[in-house]
């Protein structure tokens, strides 16, 4: 099939399912190089990854394996990533960027209670449906945190990063980077970063062309600096970019924040219910408000 992306592991192509004629995408990560160890993590991770199931993820639908690549299969998403329709149509206003915010949350709300965490969001990694809607890709945490490593590997040993996006930290929590470990609140200080990115098409220290440096300011800064922006997106912001992980808001928590609630009076109320029992429903008791 034809190529529709590239990351620090390999290239993703678009492909169709021979028995089924569903469209897929097929992530081939090149083998070489990585121990037998971490090819097993990512096997399992995958396995896991299978069983996860909301409309603002991209589906895991399997995978194989072969001499030189694994390969692994998930959902199409006929639009591509909000960072390619970045590059297309220029930097996105706040109303819009807070539509988007609205399902990647939901998408957040899912991943973490199902104790998965994202590990590397960045618009690259959100796809979007013809009619709107986003789902979150490339989560899960084997491969994830070993970009983390190579990055960090890379900027101390005074490489400056390529222009591949795959491999820059500028949307690193800087727990991550102090090596503290990545948690669902580590996907949130992410979530800031790329909101940075839609609307102005850069995300934060994106002017400074050393990674380490780039490190050193996210670890050392009180915040990154935040573009001009209505009060209310501010506030969100400063939110996200609270030092502290443990006191980071969740995701169901910045759903209900007046920066996502206003701009989108006619998706919240309705979108979360559908949302919720999605999450609830496997106990069989569902309340819908």
């Amino acid at each position: 099939g034809n190529c529709i992306g590239r990351g620090q592991f390999g290239s993703v192509y678009r492909s169709l399912n021979l028995s089924t004629g569903q469209m897929v995408a097929i992530k081939r990560i090149r083998l070489h190089g990585m121990e037998e160890a971490e090819v097993r993590d990512v096997m399992r991770e995958v396995e896991l990854l299978k069983r996860l199931a909301h409309p603002s993820i991209v589906k895991y639908e399997g995978m194989s394996r072969d001499e030189e690549y694994l390969n692994i299969v998930l959902e199409f998403v006929e639009n591509g990533s909000l960072g390619q329709t970045l590059k297309a149509f220029g930097n996105f206003n706040e109303k819009l960027v807070s539509s988007y915010v609205a399902k990647i949350l939901e998408g957040l709300d899912y991943l973490h209670s199902q104790g998965v965490v994202h590990c590397d969001l960045k618009a690259a990694n959100i796809l979007s449906t013809k009619n709107g809607n986003v789902k979150l890709s490339d989560f899960g945490v084997s491969l994830n945190m070993k970009a983390v490593e190579n990055i960090r590997q890379d900027a101390t040993q005074g490489k400056t990063t390529s222009r591949d996006v795959a491999g820059t930290p500028n949307w690193m929590a800087p727990e991550v980077i102090s090596l503290n470990g990545a948690s669902p609140a580590s996907d949130i200080w992410s979530l800031g970063c790329t909101i940075i990115e839609l609307l102005t098409g850069k995300p934060p220290y994106a002017e400074i062309t050393n990674s380490m440096s780039v490190l050193f300011r996210i670890v050392e800064d009180e915040m990154p600096p935040l573009p001009d922006v209505s009060p209310d997106l501010e506030d969100f912001l400063k939110l996200c970019f609270i030092k502290d992980p443990k006191h980071r808001p969740e995701a169901v928590v910045l759903f209900e924040h007046p920066w996502v609630k206003k701009l989108n009076p006619e998706i919240v109320r309705q979108d979360f219910t559908l949302g919720v029992p999605y999450l609830t429903n496997v106990s069989g008791t569902t309340t819908t408000g």
